[in-house]
């Protein structure tokens, strides 16, 4: 009797450290995945991403450079739209992805082209500073780092919606200043909201400011990309959807008016033109040899794979790369084949999956028999 409770102990002890084992190996697994997909892809991506080059002329060699990132429509979701595991999700992608990038490559001051909130034209006192204060959290930044913020349809409203209320409540957040200097370089940012020429209140303060240091830009920043019927030239991986590249733009919704495009390129004549809102990539070039470049959106919410613009820049020089983020499908792929790898342990260790020769061996006795 003594030897048959023995050997049930030690049965039931011996399944007791098989069921532990799996359990472990189950545990480093998740873990492993879970590591790979929230942390380390990101700087396994962003690590191959370099900053470009700038060609400097001879009697320049000693020009400053300033690293400048920019980067558009984070669209952070308010308490209305989007589902809460959405905004969960969206908004942990986008800070990893930020502050792997502020590690990895040390801008000197970054740049985010509008819409910055997804639902700041209509948020409540409270909701809006709710948002601010993830903003923040997301996108914090050593003091050293310099970031500047544009105003975009999202955050203030499209013409029609916008209000001294709303342009006011973004500014007390973000710095107000128009134009920027550094290292020699001049930078305006642009509320090309405001541009829509009807001679409202809000948008004559938005032209005579413009006016008013158009004389001293050499750069654009702005929301709105100029004037451009589609996006039909437009290509690259990170360009519009092909069924969506020959779609006319809409004036004053989808890109600024003729007639505004044509007053800022002639106010500031700018040697470069970086926008935000159409979420997808394309580059431009305009009359005078004024290059824009539409920047994509910096949530994975609106692209599979978002990207962001990394510039060298010089009193007289730029040049511009592109770094790309971790693709979407590839992260959900991963998450796929982990969970059927997790499934396979289990079967296997239930003895509930033949192995592989097992199998073999009798299906080749099956076929003999036939």
């Amino acid at each position: 009797m003594a030897l048959i409770r023995l050997g049930f102990g030690r049965q039931h002890l011996y399944l007791l450290r098989r069921r532990s084992f799996l359990l472990s190996k189950l545990i480093a697994v998740v873990f492993a995945v879970l590591l790979f997909c929230e942390f380390l892809i990101y700087y396994l991506v962003i690590f191959r991403c370099d900053w470009p080059e700038v060609k400097t002329p001879a009697h320049n060699s000693g020009q400053e450079t300033l690293k400048a990132m920019f980067l558009a429509d984070t669209h952070l979701l308010g308490e209305i739209r989007g589902h809460w595991l959405d905004k969960l999700r969206r908004e942990w992608q986008m800070e990893r992805a930020f502050q792997t990038a502020l590690w990895l490559l040390q801008p000197e001051v970054v740049f985010i082209l509008g819409d910055i909130f997804d639902e700041g034209k209509w948020s409540s006192p409270q909701a809006w500073a709710d948002d601010v204060e993830r903003f923040q959290k997301i996108f914090r930044h050593p003091r050293h780092v310099l970031l500047k913020v544009v105003a975009g349809n999202h955050d203030i409203g499209f013409h029609y919606q916008m209000s001294t209320y709303k342009i006011k409540r973004f500014e007390k957040v973000f710095n107000p200043e128009r134009l920027f200097s550094w290292k020699g370089i001049n930078f305006v940012m642009v509320n090309s909201v405001a541009l829509e020429g009807d001679g409202c209140n809000l948008c004559s303060e938005a032209e005579a400011e413009i006016i008013e240091i158009s004389h001293k830009l050499n750069c654009s920043r702005e929301h709105f990309p100029l004037y451009r019927r589609s996006d039909a030239n437009c290509s690259g991986d990170d360009a519009a959807p092909l069924e969506e590249r020959d779609i006319p733009f809409k004036e004053r919704y989808d890109a600024l008016s003729r007639e505004a495009s044509q007053k800022l390129l002639w106010w500031l004549r700018p040697r470069l033109v970086l926008s935000g809102h159409t979420h997808s990539a394309c580059e431009v070039l305009h009359g005078a040899g004024t290059m824009e470049i539409s920047v994509p959106s910096f949530s994975w919410r609106n692209r599979n794979n978002p990207s962001f613009i990394m510039g060298m820049l010089t009193p007289t020089e730029y040049a511009l790369a592109k770094c790309y983020l971790p693709y979407e499908n590839t992260v959900l792929a991963t998450y796929c084949v982990a969970v059927g790898f997790l499934a396979v342990l289990t079967l296997a260790h239930f003895k509930l999956l033949a192995s592989p020769l097992l199998f073999g061996w009798n299906l080749l006795r099956k076929l003999k028999t036939t």
